[in-house]
């Protein structure tokens, strides 16, 4: 992943780094901008993120596959797209699992999701604090990466606020699972909410 540290906004008459919305962000992607390239915006900074190699495609194609099994009727299981969390905040997740039909994302991009699933092979680090720090701050109570290299699951649960995190939030259950041990997700379709 490659990201500019930006410094903080410009005095007055001085100039500033440009700080993209959602909405300018989307345009750019419509436009080609980032069509040989995987960007995500988060905080109004664009950041692109490494190409998928071959691990990461098969562990996010299983992944996937496991989620639309459990997740039928009144979810969407949707693979590399568009997660609005907030103006100026969409950090496009490998797979997010969201209340509703496909066509009731067909003017707007989900704002929430139930499961967020981050698919995880060269970006462990970034992915386990600044991203999930991210979805605990939006109030996803479940977030799971995928480790590829270590062959495990690592599962947070309940958001809660933390100043000292990068986006003022964490979660408070982590654990980590390895091949051959189960879990579901928190709010299972079968355990009656």
């Amino acid at each position: 992943m490659s990201s500019a540290v930006l410094p903080p906004p410009a005095p007055a008459g001085m100039p500033g780094p440009k700080r993209w919305t959602c909405d300018e962000f989307h345009r750019l992607g419509d436009a080609g901008l980032f069509e040989h390239s995987r960007a995500m915006l988060i905080r109004g900074e664009i950041l692109e993120m490494p190409v998928p190699n071959p691990p990461h495609t098969t562990a996010k194609a299983l992944t996937e596959e496991a989620l639309r099994a459990v997740f039928a009727t009144g979810f969407v299981v949707r693979a590399e797209n568009s997660l609005i969390l907030g103006r100026t905040t969409d950090p496009v997740p490998d797979l997010a699992v969201v209340t509703g039909s496909i066509r009731d994302f067909a003017r707007a991009h989900p704002t929430t999701a139930l499961l967020v699933v981050e698919i995880s092979d060269s970006t462990l680090d970034y992915d386990t604090g600044d991203k999930a720090s991210l979805y605990a701050s939006a109030g996803i109570a479940d977030y799971w990466v995928v480790d590829v290299v270590n062959r495990r699951r690592i599962v947070h649960r309940d958001p809660r606020a933390d100043a000292a995190q990068p986006f003022g939030a964490r979660y408070a259950n982590v654990a980590a699972y390895a091949p051959g041990q189960r879990h579901r997700p928190w709010r299972h379709p079968r355990q009656g909410w």
